[in-house]
Formats: structure tokens, sequence, C-alpha cells
């Protein structure tokens, strides 16, 4: 019988931690409704067919007003409003069967906003996690494999970044930058990468004394390909945990900014400044859901990024 794979036996072991897979399966479907925000909320068509008969997709055109065409066919979205679509006669309705979470300040439709506010903030703490984990990950590597003067010198520019409060410095930072949702992932991931490098640092200290190493190098093979091909892929299982827990990080940074009024300006839209809105105008609506957002998708990748913990753990092994 054929010996199991490390990450299968990983993933067989995260499978048995219901907590996790519902956060799993919840981070999944935040994932699907960011990807398909157009199909979920427009004020397009998602098919049409027009007069002559030709099937069109509306909703992929964003230069094309639907309510000025005449179509016999059309398949609209399930909530048919643009999350820039200002309607200045219903603002601040609470929710009804036409607006199913109200409306904001503008008379936007606060289920569209918040259906698009979900790509804003995965996009931030997807990106804003790879940068920081790129960095600390080479850092950390080229620290731990050469130690001396070079861990000596990568250490102390750790310690020094540890120094400074982060939240603070990201603000400090994000105020001299044009505000912009690149700006921010930027930031976010150029500040955040000191836990990943200490990680793993640690982890190849452990793993440059093992036998396959000094194989290696007794080959001549490169400092390089050692680092990155045979040292690396064993070290990596708790980057992929730290990381998981960054997403979530990521994205309750962005949504402070956001509150605060240094995060994602409007028009666009984001839950952080749905929530800004609140502060302003005590709508309740304005409070609930997109606090509830912000819960949800924070608290799955920490399941997550738990059940990962515990099945790379071997102290967690059954």
């Amino acid at each position: 019988m054929r010996e199991q794979g490390y990450y299968r036996q990983v993933w067989k072991k995260f499978k048995k931690n219901r907590l996790a897979m519902t956060g799993f399966y919840t981070a999944v479907i935040m994932g699907f409704i960011a990807v398909a925000a157009p199909v979920i909320a427009n004020n397009r068509p998602i098919i049409a067919r027009t007069r002559s008969g030709e099937v069109i997709f509306p909703f992929l055109n964003t230069g094309m007003g639907y309510k000025d065409r005449d179509y016999t066919f059309e398949i609209n979205p399930l909530i048919p409003y643009s999350p820039s679509e200002y309607d200045l006669d219903s603002v601040l309705i609470a929710p009804s069967v036409k607006h199913f979470f109200g409306t904001d300040d503008r008379g936007r439709d606060v289920a569209s906003r918040l259906v698009y506010g979900a790509r804003i903030s995965l996009s931030i703490g997807f990106v804003a996690v790879s940068i920081y984990v790129f960095i600390g990950l080479v850092l950390g590597s080229v620290a731990g494999y050469f130690g001396r003067k070079v861990d000596i010198v990568i250490s102390r520019l750790i310690e020094i970044m540890i120094c400074f409060p982060t939240f603070f410095l990201i603000i400090t930072i994000i105020a001299y930058l044009p505000s912009s949702i690149y700006n921010i992932m930027i930031v976010i991931g150029i500040t955040g990468w000191t836990g990943v490098a200490r990680l793993i640092r640690g982890e190849i200290f452990k793993i440059k004394n093992i036998d396959y190493v000094y194989s290696a190098r007794a080959l001549g093979v490169s400092a390089d390909r050692i680092i990155f091909k045979h040292i690396l892929p064993n070290a990596i299982g708790p980057v992929l945990v730290s990381a998981t827990f960054g997403i979530a990080g990521a994205i309750l940074v962005e949504s402070s900014l956001s509150f605060l009024g240094f995060g994602v300006q409007p028009p666009t839209p984001s839950w952080g400044e749905i929530l800004f809105q609140a502060k302003q105008y005590l709508s309740w609506w304005l409070v609930i859901f997109p606090g509830l957002a912000i819960f949800i998708t924070i608290t799955s990748f920490n399941l997550v990024g738990e059940g990962l913990r515990d099945a790379i753990d071997p102290k967690f092994s059954k």
C-alpha cells in the first residue's frame, strides 16, 4: 500500500475538523461572491435577447445602459443595482423588498456595495499577504541558511520593524500617499513581513543541519537551489498557517483604515467605508450588515488557520 503524501495527510486531518471545514466553505463562498460580483449585483441584465434575435451579455459592457435598450428577453441579477448607482429619492431607506439591506446616504444599494466590498477586502487580504510572505520567505531563508553576519543584519532589521506599532505605521505611511487600493496593499505588505521572516528563519535553522542538506552541499548544489528547492518546501507548512491568519488580519486592517477615512475612498465600495457612514448617520443597517460581513469573513479565515495549525502540528496527530 503506497504511503500517503504529507499534504494529503494534512488535508485528511484538516477535514476531520468540522469548525475548520465550516470556515473553509464560508471562505470559498465569500471568494465566489467576490469573483461573481458583476453577476450577483448589477443594473444591467446578465443575458438579454435583442429584437433582431441576437443574444448578448450586457453586464460585461460597463458603458451600456440597459434601460435605453429594447430587449425581448432578459435575465437580471439577484441584486439589480450597481454599487455606484445613485438614487437621491431613496436616501437612507431601511431594509425592504426593494433594497434587501437598505440604502446609504446617497441612495446606493447597501447589498450591492457589500458584494463588491467583498472583492476589495479579499483582494487586499490576498495581495498584501502575498507581498509580505514573499519578503519574509526571502529574508528569513537567507538569514536562517547563511547565519553569522547575514543573520545578525537581518535579525536587527526585523527587530527595528517590530519596534514600530504596525497599525500606526500603516496610517502614517498612507497619510503621505494618494488614496489608492494598490497603496494599501503595498503598505500592508511591506510592514507585515517580520513574523513570516522570523518563523521561516527558525524552521531553516532546524532543517539545514539534516543529512540531505549536507549531501546537497557535498554534491556542489548552489545555495539558492538548496534553500528554495530542498529546504523551503519542507519548512513552508507553518508559513501557510501564518498566511491564513494574515489574510484575516489584512482584511481587518483595511476595514479599520476605511472606517477612519484613510482607506479605500468613495465611490469605491468597502465594508469599512459603509461603517464610516454609520458613524455619521446612525442607521442600524449600515452597522449590522457590513459588521457581519467583516466578522464572518475574518472568523472563517481564522478557523481555517486554526485547522491548518492543528493538522500540521504533530501534537495534534490522531
